[in-house]
Order: structure tokens, then sequence, then C-alpha cells
């Protein structure tokens, strides 16, 4: 397992993780003041700042970028969203980021039926990879906990997303990210399956709180909580992934009311220390 005690250059900020406290170019800033090695922006940062100028801020810092989050939402029309899964991809290639991250979209609108829906997603996914391809983008399905399998995301385990990229075919991969699959009692296999087929993508830390005082917006820091984080951690890198560890927080009442430094700073020293 790779040692991180003094090493932040694998270390990526999620810009989710300060909330809406800083732009794209303060997230930038702070990563580059702080030590930090990649950033993964969120779509309205990046358009909020404007595609053209963050490209060149990115490039310009020497940040890596592990994704761009997010596409998806693949139930929300009848199209598939697939016009604005094609504008992300658009993005995501701008910046040259590492994968665009799929939040794939829950039950279909007045629908009761998952299976349709999981349907929908597969054909979706089919046809936006397509267009990924020719432009260079790396697809990577998020499964998220079952908890948002009716709103956010019908793809619920790691063997779920790994069954869709293999029947899909070439340049779609999943990401890891343990506040969604570390419960799943099939994980250590499923990553190693994910490995052999090098289909893990991302790798994403936060922990889980006990109690959790909201579903979406109650996030921990990194040993906060009851993830098991150097053992999933183990499990990934047995499994062949060596790419940057990306950290998503989302914290409406905690960490997004605290100044971003000190978010940063915490978020280096609980990489170093418990991820």
């Amino acid at each position: 397992m790779r040692d991180l005690s003094e090493n932040t250059s694998l270390l990526s900020l999620n810009t989710a993780t300060v909330g809406d406290q800083w732009t794209l170019e303060e997230c930038i800033e702070g990563c580059l003041r702080h030590g930090i090695g990649g950033i993964a922006p969120w779509r309205d940062k990046l358009l909020e700042c404007g595609v053209g100028k963050a490209s060149k801020l990115i490039k310009d810092s020497g940040l890596r970028v592990s994704s761009l989050c997010r596409g998806g939402f693949f139930t929300s029309d009848k199209n598939g969203n697939l016009d604005d899964n094609f504008r992300a991809v658009d993005e995501a290639a701008a910046i040259t980021a590492e994968s665009l991250v799929l939040v794939v979209g829950g039950l279909l609108p007045d629908s009761k039926d998952i299976d349709q829906a999981r349907e929908r997603v597969e054909t979706s996914i089919q046809k936006l990879l397509e267009y990924a391809r020719s432009a260079g983008v790396v697809l990577a399905i998020e499964p998220l906990h079952p908890m948002y399998a009716a709103d956010r995301a019908c793809v619920n385990t790691l063997g779920q997303a790994i069954d869709v990229c293999e029947r899909v075919g070439e340049g779609i991969g999943i990401i890891v990210d343990v506040y969604h699959v570390w419960w799943d009692p099939n994980l250590k296999f499923e990553i190693s399956r994910a490995g052999s087929k090098n289909l893990i993508l991302g790798y994403h830390v936060c922990d889980w709180l006990v109690p959790t005082d909201d579903l979406l917006l109650d996030r921990g820091m990194m040993g906060d909580g009851i993830i098991a984080l150097k053992t999933i951690r183990a499990s990934v890198e047995a499994a062949g992934y060596d790419g940057p560890i990306e950290v998503e927080i989302f914290s409406k009442k905690n960490w997004w009311q605290r100044d971003p430094d000190e978010i940063l700073k915490v978020c280096v020293e609980r990489f170093q220390s418990v991820t």
C-alpha cells in the first residue's frame, strides 16, 4: 500500500468539498497553497469560470484533473439527458479530465420500475460512449448507496457497475467512492474483479458519520466516522489502482461553514494520517 504520510501529490480536491465558498480559480489557488496535487471540478464551477479560462488556469497550475463531476441522470427525460451529457464530454475534454463521472439517475418519471430505469441507463450510456470515444474522454460510472436508488442512481453496487461496463465495451470504468460502497459484503471481491479488468478509474474518500443528520449533506471528514478507510484503500491498490485519491465531502452544517483554507489544511492532515 502506498505511503501517504509525507505525500500530497496524490491528493485531489473535489471542489464540492468547499461548497459554494470558493470559485474554481480560488480552488486552484488553494490547492497550490496547500501542496495538493490534483483537482476535480464540478461543472457549475467550471461553467461559472468559463471552460476556456478554466482550462488555461488548470493547465498553467500543473494540477492533475482527476475527474469532472458530473454527467449522467439518464432517466431524467425521454432522450436520456444526452444533450447535456454531450456537453459534459466536451467540457471534460477541454480540461483534460481523466474521467467524466456518471451519476446515472434514479427511477423514470412516474415509474416504480427500477429494472426499466436500469435498461434506460445502459442504453443511454451506449449512445454517450460513442461520442465520448470520439472525444477521447473516458466515462466512469459511480455506483451510489442504495438510499439514492429512487432519485439519483439506480446502479448501487460495484458489481452492477462492472456488469454494465462489460456489456457496453471499451472506454468506460468505475469509481470506488467509500461513502457509497463501504457497506457492501461483496466489496473486496468486486474491487478485485474491477482491478482484473482495469476498470478502476477513481477512488473517492470521506467518512460516514453516526448518526448521520442528512443523507446527502452530512458526510464526514476522513477519520471522523466508521468507514475502514485503510482497509478499503489496501484492496483498491492491491487491485492495481495507482491514481489520485479524491476527497469529496458534502457537509452543509459543518465543513461548509468553515474557512476553506481550514478545510484544505485538515484534508491534507487526514489524507496523510488516516486515509
